[in-house]
């Protein structure tokens, strides 16, 4: 893999050459995040935006150039990547906007925004022949993982808190992953994790700790800009919990800022709900996130639930370098966006996908957006994750079934009831 000069640590500024280190700056504890840095010099000799125009291969690995594996490595079968990026012009006019659209990351192969990560772990993990993948999760991460792995016929061990939702702890149990459910908080899952992915000698894909995560969640970012016709959107706007989504769009971004395909960079806007907010606690009162302690963590968004960012650097850096904001919204605004979000242009989100349409609101509130801006709304998760908060949310806004006998006088009643103003 010649295009990558070196591993940067985010802490200390130190540099290695990929093979020195597995994952993080050793200097740093499990806290030596680094990032992936390139020639990119080198891979514009090897993509354009012409070859991408006659490129047939609509997944991540059109990318492949961009991305830290060899052009050789083979890779999953799964269709991963180019999801559909939709105008929303209800959306915006209810908000009094422009130009609003909808990125559904609901439409990847298990569902969330996960899968493009997780498949460049397994190509990673395979070409070091590791016999086992782990990781810790929510839930999306993990069921991302398990599902890759099943299409290669990859053995993984998955770490989830045992108040998962039952649809995912359902996919990684039909996908048969070794599901290990912890009597604790998502953090205490991540730190078991580690421990035994240190002691059995497992490939780790775990976010914030894994730098080459954010290498596939970048993905997200160039097909955005591609299908926009390599018009950069003015502002992205992506729910937030660990903050390797956010960190990833940013990089991607950047990529292709310095790679000549876009012009300008995106302003990006963080969004964190209320009870698990360390990332925007930390940006409205510019804390140190090396030092600031965890907070709670809860949230009916379990997706985004961290009380503790594991990239929280990477997450800081995407909002502070792009002129961007974090905005954090309530459980109630969150659940309100899942059925305005699919009423008003059909995406489906489970509660931490529609955060990020609830950030836009508020933002709007906030005043924080301008009426003519492009606006880009990534859905990192489809609703079926969370049957259960879904009810909730239909119920919030007064929508429920009408039980009839098969009768047609009784359908005629309730028809009537409907055409009342």
């Amino acid at each position: 893999m010649d295009h990558i000069l070196h591993l940067k640590c985010l802490v200390c500024g130190d540099t290695y050459l990929p093979g020195d280190i597995d994952y993080i700056c050793p200097k740093h504890g499990n806290e030596g995040i680094v990032d992936v840095c390139y020639d990119y010099d080198l891979i514009k000799t090897r993509i354009s935006r012409e070859s991408l125009a006659v490129n047939p291969d609509f997944s991540i690995w059109r990318y492949k150039p961009l991305l830290p594996v060899a052009p050789e490595a083979p890779v999953p079968p799964l269709a991963i990547g180019w999801t559909p990026m939709y105008a929303a012009p209800r959306l915006a006019g209810r908000l009094g906007l422009g130009h609003v659209f909808v990125k559904d990351d609901g439409r990847l192969p298990t569902a969330s925004f996960k899968d493009r990560a997780s498949a460049v772990a397994v190509v990673r993990a395979r070409a070091e022949k590791a016999p086992v993948i782990t990781t810790a999760s929510t839930g999306n991460a993990a069921a991302a993982l398990s599902g890759i792995c099943a299409s290669v016929g990859q053995k993984n061990v998955i770490f989830v808190p045992r108040s998962a939702p039952p649809a995912k702890i359902a996919q990684l149990l039909v996908y048969d992953a070794t599901v290990i459910l912890v009597k604790g908080t998502y953090d205490e899952a991540f730190e078991l994790c580690l421990e035994a992915a240190a002691e059995y000698g497992w490939y780790n894909r775990n976010t914030g700790y894994n730098p080459y995560m954010t290498e596939g969640k970048k993905t997200a970012a160039f097909e955005i800009c591609e299908q926009m016709h390599w018009q950069a959107p003015d502002v992205v706007f992506v729910s937030v919990g660990d903050g390797c989504i956010i960190g990833g769009l940013h990089k991607g971004f950047k990529d292709l800022l310095a790679l000549g395909f876009i012009d300008s960079m995106p302003r990006i806007i963080g969004v964190q709900a209320e009870g698990s907010s360390y990332l925007y606690e930390a940006w409205k009162n510019k804390e140190d996130i090396l030092t600031k302690p965890p907070v709670s963590g809860v949230t009916v968004a379990d997706s985004i639930s961290a009380g503790l960012p594991r990239d929280r650097i990477k997450a800081l850096a995407a909002v502070t370098k792009t002129d961007g904001a974090y905005v954090q919204v309530s459980d109630e605004e969150i659940l309100a966006a899942v059925p305005e979000l699919a009423r008003g242009v059909g995406v489906f989100a489970e509660p931490a996908g529609a955060c990020a349409y609830a950030g836009l609101v508020k933002a709007v509130e906030l005043g924080l957006v301008a009426a003519d801006e492009r606006i880009v709304v990534l859905n990192t998760g489809n609703g079926l994750k969370d049957i259960q908060s879904t009810m909730k949310a239909v119920e919030m806004v007064g929508s429920k079934a009408s039980l009839i006998a098969p009768d047609l006088e009784e359908l005629k009643k309730i028809m009537i009831n409907l055409e009342k103003p």
